[in-house]
């Protein structure tokens, strides 16, 4: 075998000398030739009638039957797999840079072909229904938005195209090849995929340090009844792998549960509740535990809802734990809506456009038929659909309703404002209309949680994340309430300490609420509301002055004066706006040393506390670790109709198996 191959090697490589007068004789042949066959009169041949043995696959057949030395088969093979080689490798054809050029994408029609005059939510257009179409068309966007692009027709009646893929889309689509071509072509799988392929970004600031009363006596924060963190820890957990420690803040955790906190008397907006209790991870000190528990008014009293649906439709929300959750989250919520509420939708992608015109929410047919026909892909102009959400809200009022922007999106802003400060800045001049903005977030891999903490929070709303269709129950259901009928704005909290009682103290959480001991008294700084029977909770950790727990050395100079009062640990204010109002209401009480013993209610709020810690790095809970939180939780556990606290449990558990991995 090998002497045949050598001898057809050297057979090929032996070119014979160039003839001059060969080659001349045989273009002049060449050329004859050409003009017989040009001038042929004879007829083509008819395809329906070719060979029997006519075609490409048939000719291979043919050739490797009348091949009969195998060197000749070996030479053949070979140059058959060179040239293929060349085909694809050749500069000018890279299968990558053919992949990223636009084409169509054709994806199913949703079941209702009725259309929108939105890019932003590309539905379903049918050629054979034009009237159909014409009584389901919206509005034309208002003045001050950029003209919208039209929709682009389906190549084939009941098919939505797709055109503008993201160029992010595609660079994540190509990864996993990628991935695969420069590891022996093994596809990765979810063993191995991590946080860190994200692109994920979430808002937090260092943990709060300790501070010395006599130095700094004065603590002042805004409240937060904000839960996304909570829902984003339990996603990752349950996904196989620890939270980004940023993506942990202890407030948002430890405000996810319901409490039975006492309610306030009929004239109050809410009430605090104090409780000290030993600290668990510190035997040295003492946790404040500080309960806000707003009033529940009754239905009757409620003011009518203005409601847009802000929708995000662009590619990045075409996953099932995205669009298709959020469809059946908002049709949940629908069944909780009055009669006299109203509903509108505006849609964004490549641009926003008005979905469903201000429709009454016993209207759930049509309401529901709008919501099933969004589809996603576009690139993601967010603050464009903000500007146009607003404007509608602002056509919906007539007085004394409550109206509210309700964003639902993966935070994926690529298109117009996408910086967090500059987002806020706009949202802060539009929140003084009377209009409150709520953000949910849907789904993981391109959470954007810093530009929706930076909306809702300026917005005078709350941000709640959903993961499951039980979230959406609990957030959009059991706690809508809360959620959309707003008893308190602007609503700070403030605590003095006693320096003779308490020579240190910490605030647990809260980190991106602090706010300057001056802004307490000014009602121009905005600050986070309170929902109809929504309660807050903040905890506090401190030490007493000669506590072996002291983490700073007393000062040489300092006189702590031994007038100071005794029996009270420090001295509690909060202020806060009635819903339209604008001046501040103040109520204070004192933080009594001796509040009786604390409540399970208290004690699995310390418990879910020391959860948040563990995740994000526990600088303060010492030896105190995952065995001690799920024994302290079980013990408080207490009433939990909707099993919201053994999840917690068993989330604890999960995560200390992945922290010993």
């Amino acid at each position: 075998m090998s002497d045949e191959i050598d001898a057809l090697k050297a057979a090929m490589q032996a070119t014979p000398a160039p003839d001059a007068t060969a080659k001349a004789r045989a273009l002049a042949q060449a050329m004859e030739n050409f003009d017989h066959l040009q001038g042929s009169a004879l007829a083509l041949r008819p395809m329906e009638d070719r060979p029997k043995e006519a075609g490409f696959f048939q000719g291979v057949t043919a050739m490797l039957k009348a091949i009969k030395a195998r060197p000749w088969l070996t030479a053949t093979t070979s140059a058959a797999a060179l040239v293929v080689g060349l085909a694809v490798f050749l500069p000018g054809t890279n299968p990558v840079t053919e992949m990223k050029q636009p084409r169509k994408e054709l994806v199913p029609a949703a079941p209702n072909p009725a259309a929108s005059q939105t890019e932003a939510a590309p539905l379903s257009r049918s050629a054979e229904a034009p009237q159909e179409q014409e009584r389901n068309v919206a509005p034309e966007p208002l003045a001050e938005l950029p003209a919208q692009r039209p929709i682009r027709e389906a190549a084939e009646p009941g098919i939505t195209t797709l055109t503008d893929t993201d160029d992010r889309e595609v660079a994540g689509a190509l990864a996993p090849m990628a991935g695969a071509l420069t590891a022996g072509f093994a596809a990765p799988t979810d063993a191995v995929r991590t946080q860190e392929t994200t692109t994920e970004s979430f808002t937090n600031a260092e943990v709060n340090p300790v501070k010395i009363t006599a130095e700094d006596p004065v603590s002042t924060f805004s409240i937060d009844v904000d839960t996304a963190s909570y829902a984003v820890v339990r996603s990752s957990l349950n996904a196989g792998h620890l939270p980004p420690t940023e993506a942990v803040r202890v407030e948002e955790m430890v405000n996810y549960f319901p409490y039975a906190y006492p309610a306030p008397k009929q004239d109050q907006a809410f009430r605090p509740t104090i409780s000290v209790m030993p600290t668990p991870w510190n035997s040295g000190t003492r946790l404040v535990h500080i309960a806000i528990q707003g009033a529940m008014p009754a239905v009757a009293d409620r003011p009518a809802l203005n409601l847009v649906f802000l929708i995000d439709t662009s590619g990045s929300m075409e996953e099932p734990n995205k669009l298709p959750l959020l469809k059946q989250s908002f049709a949940l919520m629908l069944a909780e809506l009055r009669p006299q509420d109203q509903v509108a939708i505006v849609a964004y992608a490549g641009s926003a456009g008005q979905v469903l015109p201000p429709t009454a929410a016993k209207d759930r047919t049509t309401i529901l038929a709008a919501l099933e026909r969004l589809g996603a892909g576009g690139s993601t102009a967010g603050a464009e659909g903000i500007a146009l959400a607003y404007q509608v809200a602002e056509t919906m009022k007539t007085g004394g309703e409550v109206s509210r922007v309700i964003l639902a999106t993966d935070g994926d802003f690529n298109v117009g404002i996408n910086d967090p400060e500059a987002l806020k800045t706009y949202i802060e001049t539009k929140r003084d209309s009377g209009t409150y903005l709520s953000v949910l977030g849907f789904g993981r891999g391109n959470l954007d949680d810093a530009t929706m903490q930076a909306l809702a929070q300026n917005g005078n709303g709350t941000a709640a994340y959903i993961d499951t269709l039980n979230e959406a129950r609990k957030v959009l259901v059991d706690q809508l309430t809360g959620a959309l009928y707003p008893i308190a704005d602007n609503v700070k909290i403030q605590v003095e300490w006693n320096p003779a009682e308490v020579a240190e103290y910490r605030l647990i959480g809260y980190e991106t609420r602090a706010l300057a001991r001056e802004d307490f008294n000014n009602d121009k700084v905005d600050a986070g509301d309170i929902g109809a029977g929504t309660s807050v909770t903040a905890i506090y950790e401190i030490t007493a002055p000669g506590s072996a727990a002291l983490l700073s050395d007393p000062l040489r100079y300092q006189d702590l004066q031994p007038a100071l009062p005794r029996g009270e640990l420090g001295f509690l204010r909060i202020r806060h706006v009635r819903p339209g109002g604008v001046t501040s209401e103040l109520q204070e009480i004192a933080i009594q040393t001796d509040t009786g013993p604390a409540g399970s209610d208290a004690r699995f709020a310390a418990s879910i506390a020391g959860f948040g810690q563990l995740l994000s790095g526990a600088k303060y809970t010492g030896a105190w670790g995952w065995d001690q939180a799920i024994d302290l939780a079980l013990s408080a556990r207490s009433s939990d109709d909707f099993g919201y606290r053994i999840e917690a449990i068993n989330l604890m558990r999960m995560a200390q198996s992945l922290s010993a991995q």
